[in-house]
């Protein structure tokens, strides 16, 4: 396959020969033999040069019988579809009508038609609607379809409106045009949990969630995210739904976490069940974040979807900044606001750094699948937030409300998105837009210079070459920034200056005092920052900053400092830094879920990051040596703060997912993890005894395995939990990432002979293997087993089910900041995956890429 696969460019785009203006698909369902009969009307497409052939894509299809406009017609099909020369065709509009024969059964890859546990489900972003039916698979190609459904099993849905049901079969009917990705099929034994909304237009909505029998009680969480994410539409960008039903459908075995389907969303199993005895409160999160996701993709995705997929970020980025904003909004702006950052620095930063760096509108492509990366998404939505910066609160509104009512039912570009910010704002944005078609994560270098008064700051950016582009431009930048004066008072609020200069210089006169100065604030720019501070300045803007993200980076950066001097010199964490950490964890006034961030030390994937970009080799046993011992000074140094938070953020009463519970106990968990260090997970034992939630027994037993005990609770959580599949999930899980690094690769082998271990079931691969890629100091040990236990698991899961090994296969990115001997052991494993015959498209090009 590697050898026959060719990079799709950019460049090459060309509009689709014929549009469609209906479809009707009748699915005859069966395991081995379901049948689909389409009958598509097509129409030349006047932006196109006439006289095209017909191409329709393909695979895995057996073609029963064709015909147009109601005459046989002979159509060979092959490898990728089936092509009807210009010649044969009327000169006008015609009808297409097809019959295929596909075997949902044996879909493992999880793309197009499939089944999971006697469901049939679908998934058709991006390209898995060929695998349904030959059809024009490209998002630019937008149609209304009308979905005939024929089946004894009781539940049969599809996108739109219910148009009928009788004995054995249903219809369905979505009149709003939509590409083939978004299209959606479910037909099983399911059942409801039902409730109402009323739009702000007046349209009454049937909300439904569907789920197996017996898991009717996880599913009230969901409901209300859904309901109060399209209250938010309304209110926040006066978006409201447009049909009269929507479903959304949890699916056990799914390669993502859910799909915005046009009113039929399919969801990961794990990111619709919850109850509090069976998920934990990051759980309870990540079903509201990922519900508002899918909902919001509504009109940002579905209404206006993208032109073509090197676009995918127009959807994919404006949605998850959506879905940030939201959940600012139902908890905390600034905990969110860190969450995010961490998260961008620990997959896109990475991202970035590596061989699999591309822009956030890539140039090419040979699998778009291995695209859905957190360049285009979290990146993505760091462009928009830059965006809303740039122009402000009211005009971000009045762009995002043009954009609406000028693109409404188009497929776009980020051309098209550009422009209407700068009609909106009337600015000129060309160098913003280099921002999507630049890869790297900028450096911006800041230097003070402090004299009478007078603060002299020199901004410098710069951005490193990637993979095929070795010379960058420099980019728009907002830097926010503010000063603050030693005794903690603010001497300038927070200013935005924009660097779109190799080299800018800034000025601040009469000034009283000298200012510690507080940069990047609410990390306003995706860029590292390299700004040279004391211990003592950090102390300063961790104790006092009025900027919540500038006050947790001080923090983080003197802990980062710390873990490198220990990890390169031996050095000790110091008294001014305990005695920060001791302010913060004991300072009431902060929310906990706060200062529970706070009191987190930078990961072993990240300090390995910082070390290797400042020119370091780093070394992951020392990495995990050093973070180790600086865990036991904080416990020794704060072991009576510790015990002290521990009980008072106990949470008593009913469980209760909100946001003030929730960041209770994500302090007491997180201060019991650091004191198990020196009390050797006493207070972690004694949480877990009397836990009455997912999110203290599995926090506090994940504390015990951290400090190399656990094993009577790990025995205890099986036996209470080996029924439920997604809390084993987390049994499977927390044994591979807490291990002890000698042992971590062998305990996820073990794992991978348990009964319960199903390799095909994506989010249990994930679980094992994907857990061992995450754990640096195991997956890197120098014997390498780590390595092949994780390549031999790819090339197996590889030939079942492609998309899902070229995403774990990211574990192996990083590779090229090691030693050469870890580097040796590595190459060697992705060349075994890459020489294989029978090497996936999607494989091939990741590990082709990662090799270089």
């Amino acid at each position: 396959m590697r050898d026959t696969a060719q990079p799709i460019y950019l460049a090459d785009y060309q509009p689709p020969a014929f549009l469609i203006e209906q479809v009707e698909l009748t699915f005859r369902l069966a395991p081995k033999t379901t049948r689909v009969v389409s009958q598509i009307r097509f129409a030349p497409n006047p932006a196109a040069a006439p006289g095209q052939d017909l191409r329709l894509d393909g695979e895995g299809l057996t073609l029963i019988a064709a015909s147009i406009d109601g005459a046989h017609v002979t159509a060979t099909p092959d490898a990728t579809g089936l092509s009807m020369a210009a010649a044969t065709l009327p000169d006008g509009p015609f009808t297409w009508e097809a019959e295929v024969e596909i075997a949902p059964e044996g879909n493992t890859a999880l793309e197009g038609l499939y089944m999971s546990n006697g469901m049939y489900c679908t998934q058709c972003e991006a390209e898995g609607f060929r695998k349904i039916t030959f059809y024009p698979d490209r998002p630019d190609v937008m149609a209304p379809f009308r979905v005939r459904i024929e089946s004894d099993l009781p539940v049969l849905l599809s996108n739109g409106n219910p148009a009928g049901r009788g004995p054995g079969w249903a219809e369905w009917d979505d009149p709003h045009p939509k590409p083939s990705y978004l299209f959606a099929l479910v037909a099983g034994e399911l059942t409801a949990r039902t409730v109402r909304f009323t739009t702000m237009e007046g349209r009454d909505v049937t909300l439904n969630i569907w789920v197996r029998p017996g898991d009717e009680d996880k599913t009230a969480y969901a409901l209300d995210a859904l309901k109060r994410s399209m209250l938010w539409d309304e209110q926040v960008y006066g978006r409201a739904y447009d049909l009269d039903i929507f479903n959304i459908v949890a699916v056990d075995d799914f390669n993502m976490g859910a799909m915005e389907n046009k009113g039929l969303n399919i969801f990961n199993s794990r990111y619709v069940l919850a109850s509090g005895v069976t998920a934990t409160d990051s759980d309870f999160a990540a079903i509201e974040r990922i519900i508002a996701h899918e909902y919001f993709h509504n009109w940002t995705g579905n209404r206006i979807t993208c032109r073509d997929w090197f676009q995918l970020s127009l959807k994919e980025g404006l949605t998850v900044f959506r879905d940030q904003q939201f959940m600012g909004d139902m908890r905390s702006h600034a905990v969110k606001r860190i969450e995010d950052v961490l998260t961008l620095r620990a997959r896109q930063f990475r991202e970035d750094a590596g061989p699999l760096a591309h822009p956030v509108r890539p140039e090419s492509y040979v699998e778009i699948n291995n695209f859905y990366t957190a360049t285009v998404y979290e990146k993505g939505a760091e462009l928009i937030r830059m965006l809303r910066l740039l122009v402000g609160d009211a005009q971000y509104r009045g762009a995002l409300d043009l954009y609406f009512a000028r693109h409404d039912g188009q497929a776009c570009t980020i051309e098209d998105w550009i422009a209407v910010f700068e009609d909106a704002a009337g600015r000129d944005l060309s160098q913003f837009k280099r921002w999507y078609e630049q890869a790297g994560t900028p450096k911006v270098t800041l230097l003070e210079d402090w004299q009478d008064g007078k603060l002299t700051l020199t901004l410098r950016q710069h951005t490193a070459p990637t993979p095929g582009q070795p010379l960058k431009e420099p980019l728009l930048i907002p830097v926010a920034l503010g000063l603050i004066a030693p005794d903690g008072t603010e001497l300038l609020p927070t200013q935005i200056l924009e660097l779109d200069s190799p080299e800018q210089v800034f000025r601040f006169s009469d000034l009283p005092t000298k200012p510690v100065v507080s940069a990047l604030r609410g990390f306003s720019a995706p860029v590292q920052l390299a700004h040279a501070q004391s211990s003592a300045e950090r102390a300063i803007l961790l104790g006092h900053d009025t900027d919540p993200f500038a006050r947790f980076e001080a923090g983080r950066n003197l802990a980062r400092d710390i873990l490198h001097a220990m990890i390169r010199d031996g050095a000790r964490p110091g008294p001014e830094y305990l005695e920060a950490m001791r302010l913060a964890l004991t300072d009431h006034a902060l929310d906990p879920a706060f200062r529970a961030l706070v009191l987190r030390l930078p990961g072993e994937d990240e300090l390995a990051q910082s070390l290797h970009a400042a020119g370091h080799t780093p070394d992951p046993d020392a990495i995990h040596t050093a973070r180790r011992l600086a865990l036991r000074r904080m416990a020794d140094a704060l072991a009576p703060d510790l015990a002290r938070v521990v009980e008072d953020m106990d949470t008593p009463g009913p469980f209760s997912p909100d946001a003030r519970d929730a960041g209770r106990r994500a302090l007491r968990l997180a201060a019991a993890g650091v004191l198990a260090h020196a009390d050797g997970g006493a207070k972690a034992r004694a949480i877990f005894a009397q836990a009455d939630n997912m999110t203290e027994q599995f926090g506090a037993w994940s504390a015990l395995l951290a400090v190399g005990a656990g094993a009577e609770e790990g025995a205890q959580f099986h036996r209470q939990w080996q029924g439920d599949r997604l809390v084993m999930d987390k049994w499977f899980a927390a044994q591979v990432m807490h291990a002890a690094p000698e042992r971590a690769a062998k305990i996820a082998a073990a794992l991978t002979d348990h009964a319960a271990f199903d390799w095909k079931n994506p989010n249990r691969f994930r679980a094992v293997i994907g857990s061992l890629g995450a754990h640096p100091a195991g997956f890197h040990r120098k014997d390498g087993a780590g390595y092949r236990l994780v390549a031999d698991w790819l090339i197996r899961l590889d030939g079942a089910n492609p998309q899902a090994a070229a995403r774990v296969s990211t574990v192996f990115e990083t590779w090229r900041r090691y030693d050469h001997e870890r580097q040796a052991l590595i190459r060697a494993e992705l060349t075994r995956m890459q020489d294989r015959p029978e090497c996936s498209r999607d494989m091939g090009e990741m590990v082709g890429r990662m090799l270089g």
